[in-house]
Order: C-alpha cells, then sequence, then structure tokens
C-alpha cells in the first residue's frame, strides 16, 4: 500500500489517498474549516467510482458547472462512464466526510466475473453505457467507512486492513437483504439507540475544547454507559474519546493546513491549554510535529 498525500490538496480537504494495488484506491475526504472545499481530480473513463458521504452536505459538478448532484448525508453515489473521462469536482460544505472508492473496470470484473448479471452494470447490453445510481448508507456500511476513516493502526498491517475493509464495503453495498445489518450488528436493530449513539458524536464534536465525562454524556443522550460504550464503538469502531481525539487532531491539521492559524492558536482551538500537550498529541497521531508538518506544506 502506498500512502499519498498531496499537501495542495490536503490544503483543500483531501485527508488520504490509498493505493491498494494499481487501479484500485481509497480516498478520504474531510472539511472540518467554517467554509465550502473544493476538491477536484481527474478520473479516466476507466474507472468506476463509489462515493459515500458520512457526514455533512457535499455537492458534485459536472460540464463545468452545469450539471450539480448533491451527495447528502448518509448517501452514497456510483458513477460510471465509459465513454468519457468522469473528473472528480467535488464541494464539501463545513463538517463534512467523504470516503470514495475507485477501481478499475478491469479490476472490478475480475471481483464480479462469475455473476456479471448480478451487478446491472456489468451486463453485456450495459457494458458500455453510462451508468449512475445513488443509495443510502446502510448502518454496516456506516461502521465500515468510519473505519476507514478512523483507525488506529501499526503501519505494517494497514494495507491489509485497508484492502479488508474496500472489500467489505464493496460487498455490502452490492448485497443488502432486509435483516443484513441486523444480524452483523444486534444493536443497530433499534432506529433509537443508533439515534442516541450519532447524538453523542454530535455533542462531543460540538464540545470538543471541553467534552462530557462518559457517565454525562449517558445522562444527556439517554443510554446507559455499558450501551453507549458498546454502540458507539460498533457504530464508529473506536472508543468515544479515542474517535474525539481523532477528529480534533484531524480539525488541527486542516486548521494548519488553511494557512490561517499558528500552531499555539490551533492547539487552543482543539481545546489544549497547552502548546506541548497539544504538540505531543499532534506527534502521536501524525509521526510529526505542528511546526515541521507546517515546514512540509512549503
Amino acid at each position: 500500500m502506498t500512502l499519498q498525500t498531496d499537501p495542495k490538496s490536503v490544503a483543500q480537504g483531501l485527508e488520504t489517498e490509498t493505493i491498494l494495488e494499481p487501479g484500485f484506491s481509497v480516498l478520504a475526504f474531510s472539511n472540518m474549516l467554517d467554509f465550502n472545499r473544493q476538491i477536484v481530480r481527474e478520473v479516466d473513463s476507466s474507472i468506476i467510482q463509489f462515493h459515500f458521504c458520512l457526514k455533512g452536505q457535499s455537492v458534485f459538478t459536472f460540464n463545468n458547472g452545469a450539471y450539480r448532484l448533491p451527495m447528502p448525508e448518509d448517501q452514497s453515489l456510483l458513477l460510471y462512464n465509459p465513454q468519457r473521462d468522469l473528473p472528480m469536482n467535488l464541494q464539501l460544505q463545513p463538517d463534512t466526510w467523504v470516503v470514495s472508492i475507485l477501481v478499475s473496470i478491469k479490476k472490478f470484473h475480475s471481483l464480479f466475473s462469475r455473476e456479471a448479471n448480478y451487478i446491472t452494470f456489468l451486463s453485456e447490453e450495459n457494458k458500455d453505457r453510462k451508468y449512475y445510481k445513488d443509495g443510502i448508507v446502510t448502518p454496516s456500511m456506516a461502521i465500515v467507512l468510519n473505519q476507514l476513516m478512523n483507525y488506529n493502526l501499526h503501519p505494517s498491517i494497514k494495507e491489509l486492513y485497508f484492502k479488508g475493509k474496500a472489500y467489505e464495503l464493496l460487498s455490502l453495498y452490492f448485497n443488502r437483504p432486509v435483516d443484513a445489518d441486523i444480524a452483523q450488528c444486534p444493536f443497530l436493530a433499534d432506529e433509537d439507540n443508533v439515534t442516541k449513539i450519532k447524538k453523542a458524536k454530535e455533542i462531543i464534536i460540538a464540545r470538543m475544547t471541553e467534552p462530557p465525562t462518559l457517565s454525562e454524556l449517558s445522562l444527556e443522550v439517554g443510554l446507559s454507559l455499558k450501551k453507549l460504550k458498546e454502540g458507539f464503538k460498533q457504530i464508529y469502531g473506536d472508543s468515544v474519546y479515542s474517535f474525539l481525539f481523532d477528529y480534533k487532531m484531524e480539525v488541527a491539521r486542516q486548521l494548519l493546513a488553511s494557512g490561517h492559524y499558528n500552531v499555539n492558536e490551533v492547539g487552543l482551538k482543539v481545546g489544549y491549554s497547552t502548546s506541548s500537550h497539544f504538540i505531543a498529541g499532534f506527534k502521536k497521531k501524525f509521526g510529526t510535529t505542528p511546526k515541521k508538518y507546517l515546514m512540509s506544506l512549503g
């Protein structure tokens, strides 16, 4: 696996591009600033695009702005046009997360070679036609997407992890029996529980500089401490405070990349009263200090 981070793209909200193998990559975008960000990327006609909005609001623009296609929270979008290149022109509103999988038609055919007729746009009659499909992000898909956005792994196993999650996400995308999500994650059978866990996430994000304790959070959302811990882990793939730490560090990285704030100001904005604690946290997350990160942006 190759992790490629273009500093110019970082400033525009690109978090990571993970190349799993030729013709198969995962991109994670986030905008945690208070203004819209534009993501522009060339994509040729051999690529199938899968886009998933985990949070916030995003809009795809085509034909030099002549056509706009919204992709709101918990929505997915599949794009494929074998007749022409289909570049990504994606606008991220503030507080938005998007995960994209780009896979070549050759690679995709190899995954479904025995079941081509099951995948509509792989059928013989459609193979040369453009294809577009929107849909919902199911709870099981949301779990995988959050695990791709927020992971805490040793570098030596990231390749295996990302590839496994990408395959899992594609499997869930194309296989959606009625009870699939409940069977995989019993907690999600209760929509009220899911709503409360999402509320808990929004609360800690909104108050990231002074977050509530777990006990306070459980009372506020109306879940037992045990259900809060277990449910949060199931939906977001991490503990509450580990998730919050990763979120704060990503906010800090984007604030630094924006060029509008110095290291001390960014530390204060994400809840660190002393710069030394912020610098230590940033280095733990990204393996470099905020100052060196700024220098790398040129």
